[in-house]
């Protein structure tokens, strides 16, 4: 049994109480552990979130830094492992919510061997009041994807930053891309690195969980945002992105220029769809390929 633990929490505008009160509960009645959680801001804009948060500090064993400006998704998490005391870690995002009374321990117990373990996610919420989400409806869309079995199939390809336990020297040789300022494809990258060096990752269904969804404009724009990230890190990332691959096929075709074209002449009326109340998952298919090979200048 794992006997030492920092839990890591990157935030930007998040306001963490609940998740560190439910996983500071959890710590404290596991026997033998000596344990810490830190919650990083990382610059945020919000000065209620920040102000809210605060009260970490006055948890035991808690600690809330903030950073003053924004160093972005990976560079956080490697700060955070840099700040870390014990061996192992535990990260996990700020938007997600404890739902296993059992979720520390079944990490704890793990005796595979494997240096990284992945717990994966699960969708909450009601289908009646997220069903005009377009973050929700994605992610249930995918849902078989988020069981164990399914991610272990392609285990490095399947790595998501959302809630993982990590040897602390692991993440010292082998950090996230810090070169990546914007949303999206830190983890792909991470799991591309794990296995270049031959580092075992394990997949269990130990999920922490999705109960609430960013708005459906700000989801298309940090899809935008992730899809600008995906063709400035190609090179890196060929052969670990389905779009990348399918991108690649069309302009082998000769195709391109007319993905674009229908882009341009449709991008307005499929955004109104997506920002919309009943947006499409076709079109959202549709668009995110568009926007990428709208943008995407091959090499």
């Amino acid at each position: 049994m794992i006997r030492e633990l920092s839990i890591l929490i990157p935030t930007f505008n998040q306001i963490c109480i609940p998740l560190v009160e439910s996983l500071a509960s959890q710590a404290s009645q596991t026997e033998g552990l000596d344990y810490e959680i830190i919650v990083a801001d990382d610059g945020s804009t919000l000065p209620d979130s920040m102000k809210a948060n605060e009260r970490i500090n006055t948890i035991e064993h808690c600690r809330y830094i903030i950073r003053p400006q924004n160093e972005g998704r990976a560079a956080i998490r490697n700060i955070l492992a840099q700040t870390a005391c014990h061996e192992w870690l535990l990260f996990l995002d700020s938007d997600v919510t404890i739902t296993h009374a059992d979720f520390l321990r079944t990490y704890l117990n793990t005796k595979d061997g494997a240096k990284v373990i992945y717990g994966g996610i699960a969708i909450g919420g009601e289908t009646g009041q997220w069903n005009s989400n377009l973050r929700y409806r994605y992610e249930k869309s995918c849902e078989a994807n988020h069981v164990a079995g399914h991610r272990s199939q392609h285990p490095y390809q399947s790595f998501r930053t959302t809630n993982f336990l990590v040897q602390r020297d692991v993440m010292l040789t082998c950090p996230f891309d810090s070169h990546i300022k914007s949303y999206g494809y830190e983890d792909v990258l991470f799991g591309k690195e794990l296995q270049r060096q031959d580092i075992h990752i394990i997949h269990l269904d130990n999920q922490a969980t999705y109960l609430d969804y960013e708005g459906n404009e700000e989801f298309v724009n940090k899809t935008e945002e992730s899809m600008r990230t995906l063709s400035a890190f190609a090179n890196q990332l060929e052969g670990y992105s389905r779009l990348l691959g399918f991108s690649e096929k069309i302009r082998a075709l000769h195709l391109s220029a007319i993905v674009r074209c229908v882009f341009n002449s449709m991008k307005t009326l499929w955004r109104r769809n997506l920002c919309g109340k009943t947006p499409s998952l076709f079109i959202f298919k549709l668009y995110k390929t568009g926007y990428f090979i709208s943008i995407h200048r091959y090499r």
